[in-house]
């Protein structure tokens, strides 16, 4: 039995699919980037990156853990 993925990274496989990129390269552009409070990543990831709200946010989150 294979357990439900909940939180951010119930996102994951709908980023990949519809940006093209994997998950771990997305969380290599958070990692190094200098910006470090959650809504200036949403918000970056956003207008850099052209990736929607709920997306964003998944990506932000996740990288905060």
């Amino acid at each position: 039995m294979t357990a439900e993925v909940k939180g951010p990274a119930a996102y994951f496989p709908s980023i990949e699919k519809k940006y093209g990129r994997p998950i771990a390269e997305w969380k290599e552009l958070i990692r190094t980037s200098p910006l470090t409070k959650h809504m200036e990543l949403v918000n970056w990831l956003k207008s850099e990156h052209g990736l929607g709200h709920g997306h964003a946010n998944a990506l932000a989150e996740d990288a905060g853990k």
